[in-house]
Order: C-alpha cells, then structure tokens, then sequence
C-alpha cells in the first residue's frame, strides 16, 4: 500500500485496476478500513492500493469530489470506475473490486 501526492497518483492510476483510500489521519473510521486494505493489498496481486491524504492533496479530493471519508474509488486503466464511501469490511470490498479485474 502506498500514499501518494496529486503527480504520483496520476502516474499510479494509469493502467490496471488500482484501489484508492481517500482519507485523513483524523479520521476514526479511516484508521479503522487501513488494516483491512492492507490485508487486501497482500492478498490481490492484481490490485494496487494508493493511499491518498485528502488534507495534504485537497484539489486531488476536489477534483473526485471527495466530501466523506473514507472514500474508496476504484480506478481501471485510468478512470473511476466505481466508488464505495464509509467502512466497508473485507469480503465486501474483495468482491467489490474483483468484478473489475
């Protein structure tokens, strides 16, 4: 799993299925999913993670309109494909993201 700024992030999403966390270190319920992404993070080889910081990239959040956190927005080959807001656990995640790759 890997944070990332605005010029790294445009860079990450470009090709295959990327899971991205939009979230703050404030954030309880963001603290609570980092765990859970983790553990899919090692478990998809197919799948990357990002983690991007909505404090420290806000026109990142803007430009995704990112307004509750956490905000996971899958990314295929460049695009938003599908976004999932609030803690989600695991086996719905997992199946979330494996109808994209």
């Amino acid at each position: 799993m890997k944070k990332v700024n605005t010029n790294e992030f445009n860079e990450e999403i470009t090709s295959g299925v990327v899971l991205t966390d939009f979230y703050a270190d404030w954030c309880g319920p963001c603290k609570m999913m980092a765990p859970v992404l983790e553990q899919i993070d090692k478990s998809i080889d197919a799948l990357k993670v990002l983690k991007v910081n909505v404090d420290e990239e806000p026109e990142l959040a803007m430009k995704y309109g990112i307004q509750s956190i956490p905000n996971l927005i899958i990314f295929k080959d460049g695009k938003a494909v599908d976004q999932i807001i609030g803690f989600q656990p695991k086996q719905a995640l997992v199946a979330k993201v494996e109808q994209y790759l």
